[in-house]
């Protein structure tokens, strides 16, 4: 029977932070790994565009080199998945830069295995020519051309090569773009445990405190055995109980009870949820059905660039009917580009986005009630930046002063700052919803290993 594995889950995204007090007591209750996820697509397409981190060296710095010194003291692995948010071979590579710098710093040396998940248009060319990439919908078939247009394309791994890293000696696992959960389960995979238990309680734990009492109060631990898994907050102070462990299978996922990963598909449908405690939470029940292997790609590609400008509204009259003067005004603006400027709509978008009157959700109808003030965001997008700010100047007067009525008085809007057009470079959006059926979960990731603290590693040309 395999002896059961404990993963200490800091936080859901290296940078966020875990205190230090909840760190050490995790630290103290023995656990067998260290796992947290470096990165996600939910702010957007930008940061696989550019491949670069949505966190700050410094918040990164700090979480990893806690986890490095826990490491080095407990002499167990440590895996970090989707390094630089998106997992782009830049972001594992800035990783890996954080890594020698706190090993440099605190003296301490270790094995670390670089696995990277970066994909290029003519390397998916192969697959794409033998019919092994296949939509997610909504999407439609793929066509290379799709393929060409992305400037960064990253393949979500599952366990196996974080596996195979730390089975070869690897103290220290910093890879590309993985499933949230892959990094989780990798150890209890390796060394045997059941495979429903494994990647149920790796989906539980993913956004660390998230399924627990007290969301922001550090993460969890986890004891995955051979009958199914123990959880509990790794502060003092907080709790976890069957309504927020059960929850968690709803979060990103569309079904409460199955979760597909890489050649797996997790069945909770027979889970039972007990609290052991009054802070821990025992599961068993939970089954994994074996599937054909695939790999989730992510791809993202230009859009243009884009200028911003806001301007903040509260004249009555205006608030009273602030839907008819945002038709006016688009109409007029779309009017005046292809006039004066001389630039058709085909060359450019236009986006106004009134925040306070239905922003968030534009389907949704006007109100009886007119807001007090709106503060409306107008987006221009071009195939330029100069254009972008072309637009958008030309916007400008009209975004100050633009009545309801012809003939009204002119009305007074206010810029928060001057000038008013924001430039906000390139833009970026996804490309790709498919995935890749692989023979063998290892082919599409390619590794590098280090020692981090003797100045071994330099950024790949």
């Amino acid at each position: 029977m395999p002896t059961p594995v404990k993963v200490l889950v800091p936080s859901g995204v290296l940078g966020s932070g875990c205190p230090e007090d909840a760190f050490q007591r995790g630290v103290s209750l023995g656990p067998d790994a260290l796992a947290v996820d470096g990165g996600s697509t939910d702010s957007g397409p930008y940061y696989l565009g550019a491949a670069v981190s949505k966190m700050t060296d410094a918040a990164t710095k700090q979480d990893l080199r806690q986890l490095m010194l826990a490491r080095d003291r407990l002499g167990v692995p440590l895996i970090v998945g989707s390094c630089g948010t998106s997992g782009t071979n830049a972001g594992v590579d800035w990783m890996a830069g954080l890594c020698e710098q706190i090993a440099v710093e605190e003296g301490l040396t270790a094995k670390v295995t670089l696995v990277y998940s970066e994909q290029t248009a003519a390397g998916l060319a192969p697959y794409l020519a033998n019919g092994a990439i296949t939509p997610l919908p909504p999407m439609g078939d793929l066509a290379q051309s799709r393929l060409d247009e992305c400037d960064h394309i990253v393949g979500l791994l599952g366990y196996e090569p974080l596996a195979k890293a730390i089975a070869e000696g690897a103290d220290i696992v910093l890879a590309g773009r993985t499933t949230d959960t892959a990094v989780i389960a990798a150890v209890p995979l390796m060394r045997g445990l059941p495979a429903g238990a494994s990647w149920h309680a790796a989906k539980t734990s993913e956004c660390g405190g998230l399924c627990t009492v007290h969301t922001r109060r550090g993460g969890v631990i986890l004891t995955i055995d051979d009958e199914g898994f123990d959880i509990e907050p790794l502060a003092a102070d907080n709790a976890c109980t069957p309504f927020t462990i059960s929850a968690h299978l709803l979060y990103e996922n569309a079904d409460p009870y199955r979760l597909t990963e890489p050649g797996v598909v997790l069945d909770a449908q027979g889970a039972s949820y007990a609290a052991l405690d009054a802070r821990s939470v025992r599961v068993t029940g939970s089954r994994a059905e074996a599937r054909p292997y695939t790999m989730k790609l992510e791809g993202s590609g230009a859009a243009g660039f884009r200028t911003m400008v806001f301007t903040a509204i509260a004249d009555p009259k205006i608030m009273d009917r602030i839907g008819d003067w945002l038709d006016r005004l688009e109409t007029f603006l779309r009017e005046g580009i292809d006039r004066v400027l001389r630039i058709p709509a085909v060359d450019y978008r236009l986006d106004l986005r009134p925040y306070g009157w239905n922003a968030l959700d534009p389907r949704h109808g006007p109100t009886d009630r007119p807001p007090l003030e709106v503060g409306l965001m107008v987006l221009v997008t071009a195939a330029t930046q100069a254009r972008a700010t072309e637009i958008a100047k030309y916007c400008n007067p009209y975004l100050l002063h633009f009545p309801l009525n012809q003939d009204d008085p002119l009305p007074s809007f206010a810029f928060p700052f001057s000038p008013a057009e924001v430039a906000l470079g390139p833009q970026y959006e996804f490309k790709l919803n498919h995935v890749v059926h692989l023979a063998d979960p290892c082919e599409l990731a390619t590794t590098r290993t280090f020692v981090a603290g003797l100045g071994e590693f330099h950024v790949a040309a």
